[in-house]
Formats: structure tokens, sequence, C-alpha cells
């Protein structure tokens, strides 16, 4: 078995089309709170609507079938797989954070879903009440004093900052691509990971359609806010421009 991260580049770059869609179903309304640092809003504009136009045209589609043939029970137990690998990320994280009870309660809830939950498929841990803490390795940057920088969109990335963009290629490599020696399976299971997020999407995305005037000033201040909150576990400073 051997670890294959040219793949896990490719895979990362499919894995991120769903980050848009993320930002517009998880975010706050914009104007609350967080000031965007965005000068090349021009270029990030661009890439917005070509991240847009892929989502319409390809991801969306294909998330549309994929939820119409799997039954809601298969999906969860897809959600509840990759989620126990973002888990086991989020401990390494903790660690790294000095955050010592969060990084416990992280791996207990590993080791319980991968040995109860039947490699993840199941996700006792929630049941029994042990809580997610959710960190990524820009958090973790963000958490010893590495400045956001300016808000960038990059094409098939999606929404990011100066910061988060250093820290993706380790967030988004991680997962279970890293334990096969096959390149379709490296490759393959990012993809599922994508289009099982999107389906799960599917309704939060076309409500904003209908509701958002400006999708890139929702998208781009809500991504803005969600970060510094996560940075700041909840509890940011007054923001201002780096």
């Amino acid at each position: 078995m051997r670890f294959q991260f040219p793949s896990g580049l490719r895979a990362m770059a499919c894995a991120s089309l769903v980050l848009v869609v993320q930002g517009c179903a998880s975010t706050p309304a914009p104007g609350s709170g967080a000031q965007a640092n965005d000068p090349i809003e021009g270029f990030n504009r661009s890439m917005f609507a070509f991240n847009e136009t892929v989502d319409e045209n390809v991801l969306k589609p294909v998330a549309t079938g994929y939820k119409a043939v799997l039954p809601s029970i298969a999906r969860t137990g897809v959600t509840n797989f990759y989620n126990n690998f973002d888990d086991a990320w989020s401990a390494v994280n903790s660690l790294l954070q000095l955050k010592l009870e969060a990084a416990a309660s992280n791996t207990m809830r590993v080791v319980m879903n991968t040995t109860l939950g039947i490699g993840g498929l199941f996700d006792w841990a929630t049941e029994l009440r042990l809580q997610r803490h959710s960190e990524d390795f820009g958090q973790t940057l963000g958490h010893w004093g590495v400045g956001e920088g300016p808000y960038v969109v990059w094409p098939l990335l999606g929404p990011s900052t100066a910061r988060d963009s250093v820290a993706l290629p380790l967030d988004l490599a991680v997962g279970p691509q890293l334990f096969v020696d096959n390149t379709a399976l490296s490759i393959g299971l990012p993809v599922l990971n994508v289009i099982n997020t999107r389906a799960n999407l599917l309704d939060a995305s076309a409500l904003l359609d209908d509701i958002v005037l400006d999708k890139y000033i929702f998208v781009r201040d809500g991504f803005l806010q969600r970060r510094r909150n996560q940075v700041y576990d909840g509890n940011p400073p007054e923001a201002t421009k780096n």
C-alpha cells in the first residue's frame, strides 16, 4: 500500500468543485460583521461565474441523477463514511492547535465509527453524543497567527483566502484515496464525495438561487465570516483588512 500524492492532487480538483455550493448553503447572510478583503474582485467574479457554469452544466445534473437513483439511507451511509475521514483529519488539526479535549473527542468518534459503525458507514458517535469538532489545516494556520490575506476564487477550487490556499492541498487530499493503490479508485472516491455532497445541497442551493440578488457577494461575505468564526471558535475579533 503506498501513497499516490499526484492522484490526490487530481482528486483535490474534483472534490473542491463543491466548495462554492457549500459556501452558499452553509454560511450566514452578508452584512453581519465580516469585512471583505477583495482586491482582485474582477478576477474573482470571472472565476465565480466559471465555477457556477461548471456546477450548472455538469455537477448539478449528475448530483440530481445520483439523488434520484440512490435511496436516502445509502446516501447517509456515504456521507458518514467521508465524515469519518474528516473527523480523523480534525483530530490531527485539533492536536496541532493544542486543543486536547477536541482531539480526544474526534479520535473517539473515529475509533467508534470505524469499528462499531463498519468503517464509518454508521455514525454511532453522534448517537452517543460525542461532539464533532471540525478543524482543518487552514484553521490551524490561523490559530497560530497566520493572517487570512486577500479573498480569492480559484477555478474549480472555489472560494478561498491566501492562507487557505496554502492549506488546500493538504485539506483536500486527505481521504480514503490515501489508502488505495489503484489510480481509478484514488480518483473515483473523491468524485463520489463531491457528487454525494452536491446532492445533499440541492434544495439549499435552489432556495439561494431564488432569493439572493448578488450571489457572488453573498458567498464571499458568508465564506469569510464562516472561516473567521471557525478559526476563532465562534468569537472572532473585529474584522479588519489584512
